[in-house]
C-alpha cells in the first residue's frame, strides 16, 4: 500500500497532467472556445494600460444583460477570484460572512485574508436551509452564495433565492453572488438574484471555456462598492488585461446556439458520471449545474493516495471543501476518459474501504 499523501490544497494537484494521468481534480473546461472570441485582438493597442474599472465598450456590454443597469455598474476583474478578493478586502478589517457549507475551497481563505471571520450554515440534501440561514446570517457583514454550486453541482430553487433576497434587504446584509456557472444549468434557467445590497460576480471562464484569460466582473447597484473596489484595485492589479477583454467582448457577440451545444455537451457528461458511480455504489447527489459531483467516501484521504499513486487518477478531497468523508470529481473531462478513470476507480476500490 502506497505512503498516504500529505496533501494541504488542490494546489498540489492543479496543473498535473499527461503521462497517462486522468484528472477529474481542476474545473476547467475543456471544450474550445468561440471562434468569434479571437475576432478584433489589437495587439498594438491592447499593450497599453487600460480603464481601472475596465474598457467601456466590455461595460456597456455587459449592462445590456443586467436590466437598469448602465457601465458605471460593473468593473472588470481578472478572473471572478479577483472580484471577490477585491469586495471583501475594500470592506476593511472586521465583520463576519456567512458560507454555505460545503463550500468552494477558495472561500474561506478570500474572507479570512480580508481580516474578516467566515461562519456556516450547513447545505441540506446539497441545498441552503433558509431557515438555518436566516438564523446564521444575523450579525453579519455579507453572505456569499454560489448556485449552480461547486462544489456540489446544485442549483437553489427560485424559492430561496427570493427568500435571500427579503431576508437581506431587511437586515441590510450584502449578498455576495457567485454566479460563474450561470449558463450551466440542466433544469431551468437561471434566476439572477436582485436587490439593493446584492453583489453578483461572474467571469468569461466557465462559458465561453476561456479560463486561462483570466477575466470576471463583478456588478453592483451601490455605487459606493463600484468605487471602493476600483480605488483598491488602482494599486494592486490595476487594469485587468486588454487582449482578455477584448476577447471577452467578442465572445458575447457568439450565437446563443453556442451555450446550448456546450450544455448539451455538459449534461451528457453529468449523466454519464452519475449513472457510473452510482453503479459503483457511491451515494451522491445528481447535479443540476456546473460540472461537478460530490460522492460520500470513507478513507477519503488514504483512497485518493492509492488512485493518484498505482491508478494516476486525481481527485479532490471533500474537506478541502468542508466536507469530509467525500471525495469531489470535476466531470470537465471527454466521456472516453470518464469512463477509463471510472474503470481505474473501481479497481482502486478493490484496495481501499470506501463505504
Amino acid at each position: 500500500m502506497p505512503e498516504i499523501l500529505k496533501l494541504k490544497s488542490p494546489a498540489d494537484f492543479i496543473g498535473r497532467q499527461g503521462a497517462g494521468v486522468i484528472s477529474f481534480g481542476s474545473g476547467q473546461p475543456d471544450l474550445p472556445p468561440p471562434k468569434e472570441a479571437f475576432d478584433g485582438i489589437d495587439l498594438k493597442r491592447d499593450l497599453r494600460y487600460g480603464l481601472i474599472q475596465g474598457e467601456l465598450k466590455l461595460r456597456e456590454a455587459l449592462a445590456k444583460e443586467y436590466p437598469g443597469s448602465t457601465a458605471e455598474n460593473f468593473v472588470i476583474t481578472n478572473g471572478a477570484s479577483e472580484a471577490l478578493d477585491l469586495i471583501f478586502r475594500s470592506w476593511g478589517k472586521g465583520g463576519k460572512v456567512l458560507l454555505p457549507r460545503p463550500y468552494y475551497y477558495s472561500y474561506p481563505p478570500i474572507i479570512e485574508l480580508a481580516h474578516m471571520v467566515p461562519v456556516y450554515t450547513d447545505l441540506t440534501d446539497g441545498r441552503i436551509d433558509i431557515e438555518d440561514f436566516k438564523k446564521k446570517v444575523k450579525g453579519c457583514r455579507a453572505a456569499l452564495i454560489n448556485s449552480p454550486s461547486n462544489p456540489t453541482g446544485r442549483v437553489e430553487a427560485i424559492e430561496t433565492l427570493k427568500g435571500i433576497e427579503k431576508i437581506t434587504q431587511k437586515l441590510g446584509v450584502y449578498v455576495v453572488s457567485d454566479e460563474v456557472y450561470k449558463d450551466i444549468i440542466y433544469e431551468r434557467e437561471n434566476y439572477p438574484i436582485q436587490g439593493d445590497y446584492v453583489i453578483t460576480v461572474n467571469s468569461f471562464s466557465k462559458t465561453y471555456c476561456m479560463c486561462g484569460v483570466r477575466v470576471g466582473y463583478l456588478w453592483s447597484a451601490d455605487k459606493k462598492v463600484v468605487e471602493d473596489v476600483c480605488e483598491m484595485k488602482t494599486h494592486t492589479s490595476m487594469n485587468t488585461n486588454l487582449i482578455g477583454q477584448d476577447m471577452a467582448l467578442s465572445a458575447m457577440k457568439t450565437p446563443k446556439e453556442y451555450i446550448r451545444r456546450q450544455q448539451k455537451v455538459w449534461r451528457e457528461r453529468r449523466d454519464f458520471i452519475y449513472k457510473g458511480l452510482t453503479e459503483l455504489g457511491f451515494d451522491l447527489w445528481k447535479p443540476e449545474g456546473a460540472f461537478y459531483v460530490l460522492p460520500k467516501c470513507k478513507n477519503a484521504r488514504k483512497f485518493l493516495s492509492v488512485l493518484y499513486q498505482e491508478y494516476k487518477v486525481i481527485t479532490y478531497l471533500g474537506e478541502w471543501f468542508g466536507a469530509p468523508d467525500r471525495i469531489r470529481l470535476s466531470y470537465a473531462l471527454d466521456i472516453q476518459q470518464i469512463a477509463e478513470g471510472l474503470e481505474r476507480i473501481k479497481q482502486a476500490m478493490q484496495k481501499v474501504r470506501v463505504f
